[in-house]
């Protein structure tokens, strides 16, 4: 139940949403394309994903420094600043397609890491007018705004990946459009700054101690598991899809059908969590992980890799959702920009590694795609393990602890 004050960020979610789905839509163009362009251009098949590891490394760097942008500046100007980046990436980006050149595009894949790393505040900013009650239901709405981005960038990809003699050059292209026009959203947001720090006011813990505290280290971690693990597998999945006989527009298909995926859940996972309690949702997406790379190694017929892609994107709704709404939960307002921009920066650092780690083991880790793919799968269990126990270990500590 939404309180009268919540008028404020109802319209704020509103803007948001359309922000995940127009400018949002970027994402699943660049993930689709990412590892085939790069497979096209680097001289070794184990850097194939590179750029799309540099794109999440780009994001966990500028996660800090975006953060002091919006804890200083505001929300707007720290938007601002990743959509320019954005731009700037598919600039580089397309520059290094037309020279055929694999270091110029790795660093427009970089510099485009600093528009993924403000795209995932949008999930905080919901979060900043909301009342208790209306926080995980703004959170959820604004993720699920992804669900256009969904359906919209895979067929960005299909419409503009050929339509030049250099294939992708299009998307790319059409990428620097996306950011130009969709930033003029966040003219229309209504977020306060943040108070600027004075003697008056508590500054909070400092971020050593705001680790210590159970529940946000517990929020770090199944963050970190979910987005991590859900990168890892799909950064594979289109290299996997073609490598195992299939055609591009089948993994654009399957990638479509699993960022759908990430984001339906989002219209009930809000009202999930206030049922259920977060802690509850959070396990299922653990679970719901582990079931996507079951059916993964059951085999590489491409129903597999639809069942296998919807199962991971609802698993990191649930497990990534259910994560920020404990983390907003266990901190202070002053606490905000030093506790968000170093969540995102341990996040996206997990997410940097499953994503490096993505291509050696499609690539290098067997002498074809279906031992390379499988190899991706079974490296998820011991961190769902890992996030699992977490999860226990919290539930079972005294609650006066």
């Amino acid at each position: 139940m939404t309180t009268p004050s919540d008028s404020v960020a109802k319209k704020n979610v509103a803007i948001l949403v359309l922000a995940q789905a127009i400018l949002g839509s970027q994402m699943p163009m660049i993930f689709i394309i990412g590892g085939l362009a790069g497979q096209s251009l680097a001289s070794n098949p184990c850097f194939a994903t590179l750029p799309i590891s540099l794109i999440v490394a780009g994001s966990m760097i500028a996660a800090t420094p975006i953060s002091s942008i919006m804890q200083k500046w505001g929300r707007r100007a720290g938007f601002f600043t990743g959509a320019m980046f954005g731009a700037l990436g598919g600039v580089v980006g397309a520059y290094g397609l037309y020279l055929g050149s694999f270091p110029v595009f790795l660093l427009g894949s970089l510099l485009t890491g600093v528009y993924m790393s403000a795209h995932g505040f949008y999930r905080f900013a919901a979060a900043d007018t909301a009342s208790e009650s209306f926080r995980p239901k703004a959170i959820s709405y604004v993720m699920a705004g992804g669900l256009l981005s969904a359906l919209l960038g895979p067929q960005l990809v299909k419409a503009t990946s050929q339509v030049f003699v250099i294939p992708f050059l299009g998307t790319y292209l059409t990428v620097i459009a996306i950011n130009l026009l969709g930033s003029g959203l966040f003219l229309f947001l209504n977020i306060p700054k943040p108070q600027a720090p004075h003697e008056d006011l508590p500054v909070g813990r400092s971020r050593m101690e705001l680790l210590k505290t159970p529940a946000i280290a517990v929020a770090v971690i199944c963050s970190m598991v979910s987005y991590a693990l859900m990168n890892l597998v799909m950064t594979s999945t289109p290299l996997a899809v073609v490598g195992c006989g299939f055609t591009e527009g089948n993994a654009a298909d399957v990638v479509s059908l699993h960022v759908l995926a990430m984001y339906v859940p989002s219209f009930f996972t809000g009202h999930l969590i206030a049922r259920f309690g977060v802690h509850k949702i959070v396990a299922a997406g653990l679970v719901i992980l582990a079931g996507a790379g079951a059916v993964a190694l059951q085999g590489v017929e491409l129903e597999n890799f639809f069942i296998a892609l919807i199962l991971l994107g609802v698993g990191w709704n649930f497990g990534f959702i259910g994560a920020t709404t404990m983390l907003t939960a266990s901190h202070t307002p002053e606490e905000r920009g030093r506790m968000q921009g170093l969540n995102d920066l341990l996040v996206f650092g997990g997410v940097t590694m499953a994503s490096l780690a993505s291509g050696g083991l499609m690539n290098c880790s067997g002498g074809n795609p279906v031992e390379g793919w499988n190899a991706v799968n079974m490296a998820m269990a011991p961190f769902l393990v890992l996030a699992g126990g977490a999860l226990v270990w919290l539930a079972m500590r005294p609650k006066e602890a």
